[in-house]
């Protein structure tokens, strides 16, 4: 009788343990920019934590390493967020890609832009070191970085800080993501883009959700299976599955700009 109400303890005390696994929370990190987005990014995640039985609650990191961090830990968490972030992800094999929104955009470039009768040529060629760009984006650092030969080095915060810095003639040139370009224009009527080829095209995947790698296959599986079903809630067309492939022209833009996504810090 006392080996048998041993064993039965144990049992009740595995069975404890697996159902408070199973229901520990699991974070889906979005990046700073979504601080002005948190009920969107709250809306994500109840409604994947609703369809996918899966209670998920939404972070909003305060710099992008926070993120890496939560990765590299072993933590079982998510991440919504671009290409750049997304390449080293991948390249550190520290998160396995689910889904990506569909929205028209779902792939942007990283377009040169500078004053109106300057030429890009010249610009890239003799002034390499001043060419500004955001700091930890394809569109910007990867684009402006790679084709410079790893040369620029004029780091601002976003894409705005990157045109400001041309109009005021504290850079040469700048890099910015073509959306954004096509968006902000009319701010900056002295300025005209530039468009590169091998540098320029639109192959980086945007908003890209990834699992950590301590989250199980079959939880993965769950999220992907609900986000699929509802696209409307990223603001999207559709969900597609996502291959870690897509991020192959993300990562050679790295590259060509001497970028080391395996050591790469803001």
């Amino acid at each position: 009788m006392k080996r048998f109400l041993t064993c039965l303890t144990l049992m009740i005390c595995c069975v404890s343990f697996t159902t408070t696994a199973m229901a520990a929370t699991t974070y889906c990190w979005f990046p700073p920019g979504w601080k002005a987005k948190s009920g969107q990014a709250k809306e994500i995640t109840d409604s994947l934590s609703a369809k996918s039985g899966v209670p998920i609650n939404p972070r909003i990191a305060n710099s992008y390493p926070q993120i890496l961090d939560a990765f590299t830990a072993g933590e079982p968490c998510l991440v919504y967020v671009g290409s750049f972030v997304q390449a080293i992800i991948r390249e550190r094999g520290i998160g396995v890609p689910l889904v990506q929104a569909i929205n028209g955009k779902e792939h942007y470039g990283s377009w040169m832009i500078l004053k109106k009768g300057q030429t890009p040529d010249e610009i890239l060629k003799n002034s390499g070191g001043k060419i500004a760009f955001a700091a930890g984006a394809s569109s910007g650092e990867s684009g402006a970085k790679a084709a410079t030969a790893g040369q620029a080095a004029l780091r601002v915060p976003n894409h705005d800080a990157a045109a400001r810095a041309v109009m005021a003639g504290a850079a040469q040139a700048g890099f910015v993501k073509n959306w954004w370009w096509e968006a902000n224009k009319t701010k900056f009527p002295e300025l005209v883009a530039h468009q590169l080829p091998g540098i320029s095209d639109l192959k980086n995947p945007d908003n890209v959700l990834t699992a950590s790698q301590a989250v199980s296959a079959e939880m993965r599986a769950k999220i992907s299976e609900a986000a699929l079903a509802m696209p409307e809630v990223f603001g999207a067309d559709q969900m597609a599955r996502f291959d870690k492939a897509t991020l192959d022209f993300s990562v050679d833009l790295m590259k060509k700009g001497k970028i080391d996504p395996l050591t790469y810090t803001w």
